[in-house]
Formats: structure tokens, C-alpha cells, sequence
């Protein structure tokens, strides 16, 4: 498969040379590396250039325009003749990202061998964050984004240093996304409409602890507002209206059946595995009970197979479709089987205290 990483950056030359050392370092080397300039006035470019990355300019300044750009260009759209081949699967790390030598042989195993993940994401540790309470600092930052956002999603979330999602994914939720919001975390949004398709039993989100990414602690510095990055947070869910609600999103999953057999389920729940073993293709026709929940809504198969530019000709809006001769207006597919990657987060033992003398390291080794 072809596996194409993605890396927006705007002026973070310095911290950009180790993230794509150590991309070059990968026991399965990435078949291309996107840099996807974002305004940068310092050396990014040169660097990305010297690294034989290929550089994609989005001029709009803001980390979801420049993201979505960069996944549009691994997926090939609207690429011109001689263009690379579309990736298969697309990586999106960050410039301050420091990855682990497996990590895209890790994450490409995954989205192989468990072909219902849609897109995974990884674990996180500080590398220059001050010795002694790296760890601890890791763990809550990290650990608190995980748990605080995979409680308000009902799934696993998105950690954009640091995943990788499948082209096909990219391609049903580009449409869909709010790449030209800038106070929003386009991880976030990402991971909201993905797991729409999770929540209709369309695929889910996976979360590989065991892989360990590291990451600049710049986050927990109050010179880059931490309030501003919390309201991003909370506007992430908002923007999607009753769809981004915890509450909504919860009582679609029903995890234990709970709200279905309380009879306050937004639609009809089919249990997918006693449907497959019945031979009865797992999808049930339903009229939605309560208000609209938007474009979180489920699609059939006469759906799946139509046109992307059809499907998502109002994303906003619940679309009719067919299904076995009558017309639905929300599928929700039950998936209590749905697994979790689970495994001991291992000590980022050949990481530096910084990105710097990673670098220099690498250096001296070359």
C-alpha cells in the first residue's frame, strides 16, 4: 500500500529537521512526505526541499485549511498529469513530531490487518518538557486529551502529531469538514466526522497506546493561551450543532443497548452479528424519532456506492436513501465487538530532551 505523511508547518524550520529525520529513519519508509507551507517567512521551505519532501503552499494561514490541503494532495485531488500516485493511506504528523523508527510499519499494520479502522492515532510523550516530570506531564496532558475527549466523542479521538487514516476515509468526510475554520482543532473535527461513521457502525476509530510518539511540551506554555486552545476545543463540538453534543453522540453509540430498550434510541439498532449470522445484510430501514442530527446521520449501501460529489451534495441535511425497495432516513448499524488497541505505553528511551540535539545527534551519526 502507498503511504503518503502530511505535515503542515509554518515557520518551524528548526523543529521540522528532526520530524523528518526522523521519517527518513522509518524501518517502512513513507512512500512521499507532504510539507504543506502554511505562510512560513523562515527557512521551512529549504528545509522540506533538503529532506526531498514535496512542498504544497495553502496560502489561507490556519491548521485545518493547511491539513485538508495536505490531505487532498496525498489523495490525489485534483492532481494534474504526472502527479505522484494517490496514497492508499494518509499519515499526519507535526513539525515538532518526533516518531518512533516503527511507527509507520505500526500504523500500517493496523489499518491492514483490522480493515474496519477507519483512521488510528497514537500515544504521546514529551521530549523536552523538564527532566524528572516529563513522564507525569506526558501522561496527564495526553492521557486527559484521550479520556476528556474520547468521553465527549463516545470513541476514540484523533491526535493530529501523531495518525493515520485511510484515503477512502479522507475522501467521504473532505466535504464535510470546516477546513476554513480557525478557532477549531481540525483533529478534532476530523475525528467527529469519522466517527459519525463509527457511531452508524461504518467503520471505527482505533488507538495504538503501545506506539509511543513524542511531541513538544510547547502546549503547556502559558505564552500560547491555553484558554484559546480550550475554547478551540469546546468549539470543535459546537460547530457541529446536536451532532458534536456528548449527549447525542452517546445516545447513537448505546453501547449496552441501554437507551434502545428505554425506548429513547434516536432510530432502530440492529444487532450486526446476529443480522450476519441470520444471513440478513446488517443494516435495518427506520424513520428517525427525534429532531434532525445532521449530517452525523448513517447511509446505506445504495449510498456507498453512489458518487461522492452526490453524496455530499447537502452534508448539512438528512439524506433519503433506498434500501431493499423503501426509503430511510437513518441506518445505525450496532457494533458491541467494536475492539480497542490496548497495550503498555514503552519509555521514548532514544528520544533527546529536545528536538535540537536530536538533530545534532542525528547528525553525528550520519
Amino acid at each position: 500500500m502507498r503511504v503518503c505523511v502530511v505535515v503542515p508547518v509554518r515557520d518551524d524550520g528548526a523543529l521540522l529537521d528532526a520530524c523528518l529525520r526522523s521519517l527518513a529513519r522509518q524501518t517502512r519508509v513513507p512512500d512521499e512526505v507532504i510539507v504543506v507551507d502554511n505562510g512560513s517567512t523562515d527557512d521551512t521551505v529549504e528545509v522540506a526541499l533538503r529532506h526531498g519532501a514535496r512542498v504544497v503552499a495553502e496560502a489561507e494561514v490556519g491548521i485545518a485549511a493547511a491539513a485538508s490541503t495536505g490531505y487532498d494532495a496525498a489523495a490525489g485531488v485534483g492532481a494534474e498529469a504526472g502527479a505522484p500516485a494517490p496514497a492508499d493511506l494518509i499519515g499526519r504528523v507535526d513539525a515538532d513530531s518526533v516518531l518512533p523508527r516503527t511507527w509507520v510499519a505500526d500504523l500500517l499494520g493496523t489499518l491492514v490487518d483490522e480493515p474496519d479502522v477507519l483512521a488510528v492515532s497514537t500515544n504521546a510523550r514529551f521530549y523536552d518538557a523538564p527532566v524528572g516530570v516529563e513522564r507525569l506531564l506526558s501522561a496527564l496532558y495526553v492521557g486527559a486529551y484521550h479520556l476528556v475527549i474520547g468521553a465527549a466523542l463516545a470513541h476514540w479521538p484523533l491526535f493530529g502529531s501523531t495518525m493515520m487514516m485511510r484515503r477512502t476515509a479522507w475522501l467521504d468526510v473532505r466535504d464535510e469538514v470546516h477546513r476554513h475554520e480557525t478557532l477549531l482543532h481540525d483533529d478534532m473535527d476530523l475525528a467527529l466526522h469519522l466517527g459519525d461513521r463509527q457511531l452508524a457502525g461504518r467503520g471505527r476509530i482505533a488507538y495504538r497506546r503501545d506506539v509511543v510518539t513524542g511531541i513538544s511540551a510547547r502546549p503547556l506554555d502559558p505564552g500560547n493561551a491555553p484558554w484559546l486552545r480550550t475554547y478551540r476545543a469546546l468549539h470543535s463540538f459546537t460547530v457541529h450543532g446536536t451532532d458534536g453534543l456528548p449527549w447525542s453522540r452517546w445516545l447513537r453509540a448505546d453501547p449496552a443497548g441501554v437507551f434502545t430498550r428505554l425506548g429513547w434510541a434516536p432510530s432502530v439498532v440492529v444487532d450486526a452479528r446476529a443480522a450476519v449470522a441470520d444471513g440478513v445484510a446488517p443494516v435495518s430501514v427506520g424513520t428517525r424519532a427525534g429532531a434532525g442530527s445532521g449530517r452525523g446521520g448513517a447511509r446505506g449501501p445504495a449510498a456507498d456506492v453512489a458518487p461522492h460529489e452526490e453524496r455530499q451534495r447537502q452534508p448539512g441535511q438528512q439524506r433519503a436513501e433506498a434500501a431493499r425497495g423503501e426509503v430511510a432516513d437513518r441506518v445505525v448499524v450496532a457494533d458491541e465487538d467494536r475492539r480497542v488497541d490496548e497495550g503498555v505505553a514503552r519509555p521514548l528511551a532514544h528520544l533527546p530532551q529536545g528536538a535540537g540535539r536530536q538533530a545534532e545527534r542525528d547528525r553525528q551519526q550520519d
